[in-house]
């Protein structure tokens, strides 16, 4: 059997669809602001956006300044002046109604809560991700969910996990695993943890950022085979 106890699990693009749950509010948020959006509008507001939060990972702007701004930037590109404060609270709003799964996420938590702890590390905004996390029916099999605005600190910070690892029972580095789609944040702050870590490879890309991952899957599912969980029978 693994020797892993303990999975730390990113959300968006993890367990659930960022893509989609973002088109969604980008669509519902413009729509009731009246503002007619082209493909160019919306590809660079997710370039400013990415950006911005590779940015924050490395601490060189906050949670606040990233959220309060993004859309007030990203518009003004287009010759409009808006409230940052005000659209973000629109686009949270609309996200947090938005739970679409990654493929084999539901069945595989459910699977694996059953011979591991499992818990949450995301740097999203905790209200949402919580509220995400309940409706889809994914909360109920985390011992513990770790928001990055509650904890202080973000993903890849070392902080961020000594956070996490304080408030783990029986917290064993060589027995805890961390799966997330993203090298900058899950990865590198696992490994700078002295973590394992597991590159959910989403998107099947490849990886030129020189940050090396234990384990690769590009499908959920491949948790099991890595894991050498026995599967439960529904």
């Amino acid at each position: 059997m693994t020797k892993y106890e303990i999975l730390l699990f990113d959300v968006d693009d993890t367990l659930l669809d960022f893509d989609l749950a973002e088109n969604a509010a980008l669509d519902r948020m413009f729509r009731e602001e009246k503002i007619a959006t082209t493909p160019e509008m919306i590809a660079r507001y997710k370039e400013i956006n990415e950006s911005m939060w590779r940015a924050f990972e490395r601490g060189e702007v906050t949670k606040n300044t990233l959220h309060n701004t993004r859309f007030a930037v990203a518009l003004k590109e287009f010759g409009m002046e808006v409230d940052g404060v005000y659209f973000e609270s629109l686009f949270q709003k609309y996200l947090q109604e938005a739970h679409h799964y990654v493929e084999g996420a539901y069945e595989v938590i459910a699977q694996l809560a059953n011979h591991y702890h499992l818990y949450v590390v995301s740097n999203g905004v905790t209200l949402t991700q919580n509220k995400r996390l309940v409706d889809a029916d994914l909360a109920q099999y985390f011992k513990g969910i770790f928001i990055s605005e509650q904890t202080g600190y973000q993903k890849p910070m070392p902080a961020f996990f000594d956070y996490v690892f304080e408030r783990i029972e029986n917290f064993d580095k060589a027995k805890t695993l961390i799966i997330g789609d993203s090298l900058t944040s899950d990865i590198k702050g696992g490994l700078l943890s002295g973590i394992d870590t597991c590159w959910f490879n989403i998107r099947n890309v490849e990886n030129t950022s020189g940050i090396e991952p234990h384990y690769e899957i590009k499908k959920l599912h491949e948790l099991h085979e890595l894991l050498h969980t026995k599967i439960a029978l529904y």
